[in-house]
């Protein structure tokens, strides 16, 4: 599905690294997804012409032939990798031959296929679920092979965290420039609020308005509270896509994310205030925690291609429960 040039900016030059690459053809995998369409929007408002999206139903990248037919359509010069199968802890525990297949089959298929057709860049988004379990406090780049990924979230932290192999060896043989970059958790309007495959932030909010809707006075959540995430707004997250994009060409993997990190019972209690629920939330620690502690040093992003989150997360989440509350009112 191709989008047109947005006539709001024709002569936005100086929004842009230069006119050359304004003009490359970008491919967006994922393209009708959560991050996909912030990541449009920031393309279209930086001046860039000729952006097509790959996604379902017109390609289902598991399959090569979809997989060829997207390359044939699009004639991509750079191809942006977002599509992935995802979703939280209990989806993650229920899928995992699923998730590892599914994100496999697409990153190395999709990799390869534009090596052969000899595309300028491909840009592949990975997954903080491909750190391991134990990584000290923040996560560094260099610490991604000290152990095993938290096992709730291995099958598909392995899977993506197979694009940053790829991608090196295919640099060190035929001199391919792949990149490899992981987000930490993303949050934001346009998030998956379905309880079945929603992560932590949308899940939460989702709770405490169906309690409002009900009367009741109290929430469930997973696990015991203590474990600690980061989370990054998702308009910060195209950002840093976008200045990678077009800065960036090393070999080395680089962290996107906020460099903070918040634990899930405060989490719980600072969307309960901005959500304007007096209710209690209670913990069922039945349900896994996860990895214990998420946090990432976000210093290669800043040097290497001037990345810094900006949007303060008090503000960030205030304005994604209001998205909800508007979404879930008018339908």
């Amino acid at each position: 599905m191709n989008i047109n040039p947005d006539s709001r900016f024709p002569n936005n030059e100086s929004r842009i690294p230069n006119s050359e690459f304004r003009s490359k053809r970008i491919t967006i995998t994922g393209g009708k997804g959560f991050l996909g369409g912030h990541l449009i929007n920031k393309l279209k408002e930086k001046g860039y012409k000729y952006l097509c999206i790959a996604d379902l139903p017109e390609y289902d990248l598991i399959k090569l032939e979809d997989i060829k037919r997207m390359y044939d359509d699009s004639k991509p010069e750079i191809v942006i990798h977002l599509a992935a199968r995802v979703g939280g802890i209990g989806f993650n525990q229920e899928n995992p031959a699923t998730l590892f297949y599914e994100n496999i089959m697409m990153g190395t298929q999709l990799l390869h296929e534009g090596y052969l057709r000899d595309i300028e860049k491909f840009v592949a988004i990975g997954t903080i679920c491909a750190y391991p379990k134990f990584t000290p406090v923040p996560f560094k780049e260099e610490d991604l092979w000290n152990g095993y990924p938290e096992e709730t979230n291995a099958p598909y932290g392995l899977a993506k965290k197979m694009m940053l192999v790829q991608s090196q060896a295919y640099r060190h043989q035929y001199g391919y420039n792949s990149i490899y970059l992981l987000p930490v958790n993303l949050y934001g309007p346009g998030d998956n609020f379905d309880p079945d495959s929603s992560h932590v932030i949308p899940a939460l909010i989702k709770k405490v308005f169906d309690a409002k809707d009900k009367g009741e006075k109290s929430i469930v959540a997973w696990g015991s509270g203590k474990a600690s995430r980061e989370f990054l707004y998702v308009e910060d997250a195209a950002e840093g896509v976008v200045l990678a994009t077009e800065k960036y060409n090393k070999a080395d993997p680089v962290n996107l994310g906020a460099g903070f990190e918040i634990s899930i019972k405060e989490l719980a209690g600072l969307i309960c205030q901005l959500a304007g629920f007096d209710g209690v939330v209670e913990w069922d620690v039945s349900k896994p925690d996860g990895q214990p502690r998420r946090c990432l040093d976000t210093s290669r992003a800043k040097e290497e291609f001037g990345f810094e989150a900006r949007t303060d997360f008090r503000g960030g989440l205030k304005r994604t429960i209001e998205w909800y509350d508007k979404e879930r009112r008018d339908r």
